[in-house]
């Protein structure tokens, strides 16, 4: 066992005495962490909108309180009991319950079981590995799909909504490496030069995929897409897909209900495929992080990145819930 320091500082959401949900930094002990095989050392952790949610206390997100969020960290390895980790391995766990049913990344230490650790991959640090975070590693699990449906670049373009977000950003710089022709949906203009900079070939406000008309087709537009925000958005780029086409799914920021016809589905012939990378299985989940460090390996613009401390998760997620934030933001627990 390395040196572990105690006391040391986690942020806790926890019911305040009026019923409120609120975080706070704690000092905590390894005897208060949940049971598991490895105790990790966090260098970082990354904040996301399901981060914010749980931050809130959110039952569909949160078991119980209290509550440690952070669903993703990368540090290394400063106890074990597995014989597959030792003290003093460069390390990163993402998904699995990892800061939803189980105490997260907001933490100095965290413990997890074995089998939920990943070794980090060669040519990636604790850093680049929290700027991918479970954000980027949705988003290559949504290439994925598109690549694993046989839609090469020559198909047409492939639409990103969500495009400022985590996992929009990284779907419109990993697309655009892969030679895929880009348009990005975002409702901020002021980032246009941004996404133009991730390699985005078009840049199209949110009402290019608003279309709430109860048509069951659409002009066919997209031979792909990754959406991140669900609701209205997600239905208009069904039905503008064109033939054989696949529309990736994972979020619901613009809703969760998803009111069509199954005509995009038997006429079209298109694929909705679903991305989870909470439940992602293992041998997938090492596949994804090899191309994350490898082909698919992208250098966000450092203008894109924002590190905070615990203390000032708070404010961030208020930010996050307003729809102010751009790009990933990094949680530093030892600062």
């Amino acid at each position: 066992m390395s040196d572990i320091q105690e006391p040391f500082v986690a942020l806790v959401a926890d019911k305040s005495s009026d019923g409120e949900v609120t975080t706070k930094l704690s000092e905590l002990k390894l005897a208060d962490l949940p049971a598991g095989d490895v105790v990790v050392e966090v260098a970082y952790s990354s904040l996301n909108y399901k981060d914010a949610l749980a931050c809130g206390g959110h039952p569909g997100v949160v078991r119980s309180l209290p509550h440690v969020p952070g669903i993703d960290c990368a540090g290394t390895v400063a106890a074990s009991n597995s014989d597959d980790w030792k003290v003093g391995d460069p390390v990163l766990v993402t998904g699995y319950g990892l800061g939803a049913e189980q105490w997260g990344g907001y933490s100095q230490y965290v413990r997890v079981p074995a089998d939920w650790v990943v070794a980090m991959p060669e040519g990636l640090d604790a850093r680049h590995a929290m700027t991918i975070g479970t954000a980027g590693f949705t988003a290559a699990q949504s290439v994925a799909a598109i690549v694993g449906s046989d839609i090469q670049p020559d198909r047409g373009p492939v639409v990103v909504t969500g495009a400022t977000g985590g996992v929009g950003m990284w779907s419109v710089a990993i697309l655009a490496k892969l030679g895929y022709e880009v348009t990005a949906v975002s409702g901020k203009p002021e980032q246009i030069p941004l996404l133009k900079k991730l390699g985005a070939a078009e840049v199209v406000g949110r009402e290019a995929v608003n279309d709430t008309s109860d048509r069951p087709l659409l002009k066919s537009k997209w031979a792909a897409a990754v959406d991140t925000v669900g609701g209205t958005p997600l239905t208009t780029i069904l039905r503008s897909t064109l033939h054989r086409g696949c529309v990736t799914a994972c979020g619901l920021v613009a809703g969760a209900d998803l009111p069509l016809t199954v005509h995009p589905f038997i006429l079209r012939g298109v694929t909705l495929a679903g991305v989870d990378s909470a439940k992602c299985p293992r041998p997938m989940r090492l596949e994804m992080w090899k191309h994350l460090s490898t082909d698919w390996k992208v250098d966000l613009p450092e203008d894109c990145l924002t590190e905070i401390t615990l203390s000032e998760v708070p404010n961030r997620v208020k930010e996050i819930m307003a729809g102010k934030v751009v790009g990933r933001t990094l949680v530093v627990p030892k600062k």
